[in-house]
């Protein structure tokens, strides 16, 4: 039993006349592309002076934009292979290292669980 009266009961809301006013959900694709200008060709940027189209999920650069020099190209690329060796070189020394340290504190465990039954044999003895 409600206290302040009836309980809360929404009024039902009216039907829909229809989803689009708009005639041009009739008309095929290629008119629809016309109408509302759907073709919209590559997508490009321009970044410091080289011009960038994306083609085929990577962005490339188009040909004859490139200003710099083919041997400052290679040059970079060298640099980042050199780069890549001595990243994957550190990576190497660092897997050694914990290797090591896991060894030691294995080593270190175990001759402190060592110490402590000779120290408790000792103590039974006396």
């Amino acid at each position: 039993m409600p206290f302040f009266g009836s309980t809360f009961s929404p009024k039902k809301t009216p039907p829909r006349k229809c989803a689009s006013l708009s005639n041009l959900h009739l008309l095929d694709r290629s008119t629809r592309e016309i109408e509302l200008g759907l073709e919209y060709g590559t997508p490009t940027m321009n970044l410091t002076g080289q011009s960038l189209k994306f083609e085929k999920g990577q962005w490339v650069a188009e040909s004859g934009s490139f200003t710099g020099d083919r041997r400052e190209m290679q040059r970079l690329r060298k640099r980042n292979q050199q780069l890549e060796e001595e990243n994957n070189l550190l990576r190497l020394k660092v897997d050694i290292l914990l290797d090591m340290l896991s060894e030691t504190t294995a080593e270190s465990h175990l001759m402190e669980k060592e110490l402590e039954e000779l120290k408790n044999h000792s103590r039974r003895r006396k």
